[in-house]
């Protein structure tokens, strides 16, 4: 057996051997795709597990999060730090190998995945960052920004709806560096997909744009070189991202190969001794793995570092001949905000405004400061007033394939695509990204949100036409339920401001925090209150109070603050005294 099957071999044994030990996990994907991982991480990506965060390494998501036990297996191999112990503690409480991928919890994984489809349009955002940064630094003989995004999908991903707004979008924008490897094993957890899933996926792609390449591993389980090949034509077409459908076998060498059992269910002891055979594998203890394995595969991370090591010395070139250019590049990487107390105008307000317009206001003064801001809305800007509208020197316009530099993203109809691709744009770094639409859609952004809370993405979500002040589109528009919903999840940031000032205050916070913030924002006229601002930072204040000691207090937020300082005005004339608190943020306030 060569070197190149051995390590293939050791990716699946590692993998059954860690689920079989946890009891519980998915063994089928990582024994089918063995081939795709080791022939993309010891021939093609770009790392250097010794610097995992380098700028310009390769990105690779597994958007099939519930075969998380092949990632860990290649970071294990590969040198990122994980070890046999770890391994032994897969999906325990508190391990670095919990049963989905969690960015921010292991080294080299580079975003959080396990409900399907997400790391799809996750890598979308991604490969797009890599665009526009490459449009934006690059210049003739320096190509600082030149990397790759590569995702592992099977065919749940490609049945969720995100899949296909996601992979439109891609298309549509010419994302040539963006490398997706489908994983056709026609198999799902009730059986074989040709009862729910019968569509030619290559004509699907090619109608969206797409190159389509074919790698037969069922027939050939091992075929590298076809991989190879493969791999090779997907990174020679720049004007269209590429999918490589691999036909795999579910499950390929152990007892349960193609059959749906092998999906999600541990093999047991007996099984694993009979894919051990059936594979020739050489060693007899649980997760031992042949010492030639990792050096074959220290040879890739070798690479990897050096190839960090030339970047290095262009960058240092690029400094003296682009300072300017340089030290702009390396305050996007490292997300440098502004002195928002400096911005001039961001707290004046004096008309009567909705908080939509308050919000693009400061919006437009704040890409003038923060020129790491990306953003726009799906298919409603003109209604959201999402669009940075300052002089193309400060926007470069809409991001397009020929503009691959602008900063306005029209995201189309795809509500869940853009809020995942947003937080694909966060997480490649150098960005700072936002989104949005109406309010009452934030439940088509809701799994995307609930990922940007997970893995603490400054993501913002600009949210329009609150409560029904919406007006006569009528119930279908009107959000009711959604301000709890948001409120309820962890980790998410809400702002329901009042009126302009607040606005800004939301705006500042959402920019200089650490997690998500959703912007709550009216249709409809507020009045500008003399003593709202900066407190609004606190999450909530004294907007107005009594002589004495208040009998009532009455605490709103966004919209209803205005009905707050009218009853207090009714409750005075029955010589009741009130309090009017406004709460535009309950997650900042409940930080004091």
């Amino acid at each position: 057996m060569n070197i190149q099957q051995t390590a293939i071999n050791a990716m699946r044994v590692l993998s059954i051997e860690a689920i079989e030990k946890a009891k519980s996990g998915h063994p089928g994907l990582p024994m089918g795709c063995a081939p795709i991982a080791y022939t993309l991480f010891q021939n093609f990506l770009k790392f250097n597990p010794r610097d995992a965060k380098w700028d310009d390494r390769d990105r690779i998501v597994l958007s099939a999060g519930h075969g998380s036990m092949l990632h860990y297996s290649l970071l294990y191999l590969y040198g990122f730090g994980i070890t046999k112990e770890d391994l032994m503690s897969f999906r325990q409480f508190n391990s670095k190998t919990p049963g989905h991928p969690e960015y921010g919890h292991t080294i080299g994984v580079e975003t959080t995945t396990g409900p399907l489809g997400q790391g799809i349009a996750t890598a979308v955002g991604m490969a797009m960052a890599e665009a526009h940064l490459a449009a934006k630094f690059n210049r003739e003989g320096f190509n600082i920004v030149d990397h790759y995004t590569y995702a592992i999908c099977g065919d749940g991903c490609l049945e969720e709806g995100i899949s296909y707004e996601a992979c439109s979008f891609a298309g549509a924008h010419k994302l040539g560096k963006l490398i997706l490897f489908y994983d056709d094993n026609n198999i799902t957890i009730e059986g074989d997909t040709d009862c729910t899933f019968n569509e030619d996926v290559g004509m699907r792609f090619a109608s969206q744009n797409w190159q389509v390449l074919h790698v037969d591993l069922a027939s050939s389980p091992d075929d590298i070189e076809a991989l190879n090949v493969a791999i090779e034509k997907a990174k020679d077409e720049i004007d269209k991202p590429s999918i490589i459908i691999c036909r795999t076998n579910i499950g390929q060498g152990s007892p349960w190969q193609g059959n749906a059992k092998c999906h999600g269910t541990p093999l047991g002891k007996e099984n694993i001794q009979k894919t051990k055979e059936t594979l020739g594998w050489p060693c007899e203890e649980a997760f031992d793995c042949p010492q030639e394995v990792f050096e074959h595969c220290a040879k890739a991370a070798n690479a990897g570092a050096e190839k960090q090591a030339e970047w290095t010395k262009l960058f240092a070139a690029y400094e003296k001949a682009y300072p300017e250019l340089a030290t702009a590049y390396k305050a996007a990487m490292s997300g440098e905000l502004p002195n928002f107390d400096a911005i001039s105008g961001l707290y004046n307000f004096e008309k009567p405004m909705a908080t939509r317009q308050t919000s693009a206001k400061v919006l437009n003064l704040l890409a003038k400061e923060i020129p790491i801001l990306i953003g726009g809305s799906a298919d409603l800007a003109p209604s959201n007033l999402s669009d940075m509208k300052d002089t193309d020197e400060i926007t470069y316009g809409a991001f397009s394939p020929d503009n691959f530099v602008g900063r306005n993203v029209h995201f189309g109809i795809r509500e869940h695509a853009m809020a995942a691709i947003a937080n694909g744009l966060q997480l490649h770094g150098g960005l700072r990204a936002y989104c949005s639409t109406f309010f009452v859609f934030s439940d088509y952004c809701k799994p995307a949100m609930r990922l940007s809370a997970l893995m603490k993405l400054p993501v913002t979500y600009i949210m329009t036409h609150d409560s029904i002040g919406v007006g006569e589109d009528g119930p279908t528009h009107q959000p009711v339920e959604q301000l709890a919903m948001l409120r309820s999840m962890p980790g998410l940031k809400v702002y329901r401001p009042a009126d302009g000032k607040e606005t800004a205050a939301a705006w500042v916070s959402a920019m200089s925090g650490s997690e998500p913030t959703v912007l709550v924002l009216t249709r409809q006229n507020l009045p500008q209150y003399e003593d709202s601002g900066k407190a609004a930072l606190k999450g909530g204040y004294i907007l107005e109070d009594c002589e004495g000691t208040p009998e009532v207090l009455l605490i709103g937020a966004g919209s209803e603050v205005e009905l707050c300082v009218k009853a207090k005005v009714v409750l005075a004339e029955e010589g009741i005294q009130a309090r009017v608190i406004s709460m535009p943020c309950f997650e900042e306030f409940e930080k004091q």
